[in-house]
C-alpha cells in the first residue's frame, strides 16, 4: 500500500505484565508465567497455562476478555490524552476469537457493544468494528485502516485484540483435538490469554496534536490459506507466503530485508513446518530466519498475537534492541485467514 500511518501510542495486558513496557520487558528478558490452573486434565492432573496474575481464576469466557481489553484500551487512552480522542474521528477496529467452545459468535457481538458502551460521548462519531477474528485478526483490522486512512482528515484507529483459552469448554474442547500441550501430546500448545492495542494516525495528524512517532506502519497484507490443520498434506505455506510478498513489495530486496520477525508459532508442528514453507518461498525477504516467538513466555494469546506482535517491535525501536529499521509480525488465525505487518523505526520515516 502506498499510504502510511503511524503508531503514535501502545497498550497492552498479558501473564508477564500490566502494561505494554512491562510486557515487553519480561518477554526480552525471557520471563514466563507458565503455571498450574485450577482445572484438571483427564488424568485428574492441574493443567499447565499461561493466565493473568489478578484475575480471578474462576472468571471465563467473555467476561474474562472485557478486563484485559480495557486494561490495554485504558492505557493507551492515558498516553494520548483526552484532546486527541475529542479532535479525532475515531474508530476502533476489534479482533477477538474465532467462534469455538467458549466463544459464540453472540459473545462477539457482546463485546462490540461493550466497546460502543465505553466510547459512547467521548468522540464525536466513534464507530466500534469488530474488524478481525483469530491471530491474525488484528492485521486485517491494519490493513482496514491503512485503506481508510487514504482519504485524509484527522483519523485515530485503536486496533485492539483481546484472547483467553480460560474457559472449561475450551480447555475441554482443545484437549478432544489433542492441541492441548499436556504429557502424551506432541504438537500441542500451552494456552495463555492477553490484549493489546495499537494507536494509529497520519503523520500530519500526529503532529498537529503534538504526539510522538513510535513506528511506522510501512504495510499490512492478508491472504486466506486453503491447506488447513485437518488437510491430509499440512500447510505448504502458501496464504503465508501471500501475506509476506504482499506487504514487502515495495521493499528493494535483499538489501532492504527485514530485520526482526515477531510471530505468533506456538509449538504446534503445523505452524512450524508452515514457517519453514515461507522461508522457503521468500529466501531475500530475511536477514536472518530466526524469530521471535513470545508464546514461549504468555502461552498461545491468540486474538491478541497480532497487535501483541506490534507492541513488542514497538518497544524494541524505542529501548535500542532491534536488530534493525524493520520488522514485520507475522500471524495466522486456524480457520485459514494469514497476516503480515511491516514497521519501520520512526526515524526512517
Amino acid at each position: 500500500m502506498s499510504t502510511s500511518l503511524e503508531v503514535v501510542a501502545v497498550g497492552a495486558r498479558t501473564p508477564v505484565g500490566y502494561t505494554a513496557e512491562s510486557s515487553a520487558a519480561a518477554v526480552r528478558a525471557g520471563i514466563s508465567r507458565y503455571a498450574e490452573f485450577p482445572f484438571a486434565d483427564a488424568r485428574g492432573e492441574p493443567v499447565v497455562i499461561a493466565s493473568d496474575g489478578i484475575l480471578d481464576p474462576a472468571l471465563e469466557g467473555r467476561n474474562r476478555l472485557l478486563p484485559l481489553l480495557e486494561s490495554a484500551l485504558g492505557e493507551v487512552e492515558a498516553e494520548l490524552g483526552p484532546e486527541a480522542l475529542l479532535r479525532s474521528r475515531l474508530s476502533v477496529l476489534l479482533s477477538c476469537p474465532e467462534a469455538r467452545p467458549g466463544f459464540l459468535e453472540e459473545d462477539a457481538s457482546w463485546l462490540v457493544d461493550a466497546m460502543e458502551a465505553r466510547y459512547r460521548g467521548r468522540s464525536a462519531g466513534t464507530r466500534v468494528v469488530l474488524a478481525g477474528r483469530g491471530h491474525a485478526g488484528a492485521l486485517r483490522a491494519v490493513e482496514q485502516a491503512l485503506r481508510e486512512c487514504v482519504d485524509g482528515g484527522d483519523h485515530l484507529f485503536l486496533v485492539a485484540g483481546a484472547d483467553s483459552y480460560h474457559h472449561a469448554e475450551t480447555f475441554l474442547w482443545l484437549e478432544q483435538a489433542r492441541r492441548f500441550a499436556q504429557p502424551g501430546i506432541r504438537g500441542g500448545f500451552t494456552p495463555g490469554e492477553g490484549a493489546a492495542c495499537l494507536a494509529l494516525m497520519s503523520a500530519g495528524t500526529r503532529r498537529r496534536l503534538g504526539l510522538s512517532g513510535l513506528a511506522v506502519v510501512r504495510g499490512a497484507h492478508t491472504a486466506r490459506e486453503r491447506q488447513l490443520r485437518e488437510s491430509s498434506t499440512g500447510s505448504l505455506g502458501v496464504g503465508m507466503t501471500q501475506a509476506v510478498e504482499g506487504v514487502v513489495a515495495g521493499l528493494k530486496l535483499p538489501h532492504e530485508g527485514v530485520d526482526d520477525l515477531y510471530t505468533d508459532i506456538n509449538g504446534e508442528r503445523y505452524r512450524s513446518e508452515e514457517w519453514g514453507f515461507v522461508v522457503l518461498r521468500t529466501p531475500s525477504v530475511w536477514k536472518s530466519t530466526s524469530y521471535r516467538a513470545p508464546s514461549t513466555c504468555w502461552g498461545d494469546v491468540g486474538a491478541a498475537s497480532g497487535v501483541l506482535g506490534g507492541v513488542l517491535a514497538v518497544r524494541a525501536f524505542a529501548r535500542g534492541y532491534a536488530r534493525g529499521p524493520r520488522a514485520l509480525v507475522m500471524a495466522g488465525s486456524d480457520g485459514g485467514l494469514r497476516g503480515a505487518m511491516l514497521l519501520h523505526a520512526p526515524q526512517v520515516s
